[in-house]
């Protein structure tokens, strides 16, 4: 069986612990701060292991190009998750009722890690739609991993219900004096200012799983 060294698996968490924090992954100075490593030439060197073994997969031409893989071959309890409908990264689009995100309606599931939950509550799935995200590399067709909850912080990535139109779109959230400042993660799209009582927040995004070819 592969085995992880201690780095390694100090490396495979701190990138966990990022995308829950920050909704996008480190990069190679973010992992060498956070895993006290000497250089960046270790971190890499360790980071090219992580991927031979299955753990990660690296797109090196991005600067946060890391990703965790959900299908480690290593990782041995798997938890069903509901694929519970799909989510727009770009304008809202309209969702039947809020009952789309009941988990129990779903046939369709994803396999997780356990090490990914983390002894979480309420977690389901959602398929993206759209580009407003691609800056925190969410893509068309990713699936990002939900916690449901109706509050989050500033900055946050979160699904959220729009009452009076109806719909649901995937955004950054942020509180403002008089009004909740919804944010895509792309510099080419403008930002949605919603009065707070038309919004319910539906989940956080706690880990995005790209969609493999």
């Amino acid at each position: 069986m592969k085995t992880v060294l201690s780095k390694q698996q100090c490396i495979i968490n701190f990138i966990r612990q990022f995308l829950v924090d920050s909704g996008y992954p480190p990069t190679i100075r973010d992992i060498v701060s956070g895993c006290g490593i000497s250089s960046t030439s270790v971190a890499d060197y360790n980071l090219n292991i992580l991927e031979k073994k299955g753990y990660i997969r690296r797109h090196r031409e991005i600067s946060r190009g890391i990703e965790l893989l959900s299908h480690n071959p290593d990782l041995a309890n798997l938890n069903q998750i509901p694929i519970i409908g799909q989510i727009a990264a770009g304008e809202p689009i309209p969702v039947p009722t809020p009952d789309t995100w009941d988990s129990t309606i779903s046939a369709e599931t994803l396999e997780v890690s356990e090490g990914l939950i983390q002894n979480r509550e309420g977690i389901y799935a959602l398929k993206v739609k759209g580009l407003s995200m691609v800056d925190a590399l969410i893509n068309d067709g990713d699936i990002v991993l939900m916690q449901y909850v109706n509050v989050v912080d500033n900055g946050e990535m979160a699904a959220i219900w729009l009452k009076a139109e109806r719909e649901a779109t995937l955004k950054k959230v942020y509180i403002e004096p008089d009004y909740i400042r919804l944010q895509p993660a792309n510099s080419q799209m403008q930002p949605i200012y919603v009065d707070p009582e038309n919004v319910e927040i539906q989940g956080k995004v706690i880990a995005v799983i790209r969609q493999l070819t």
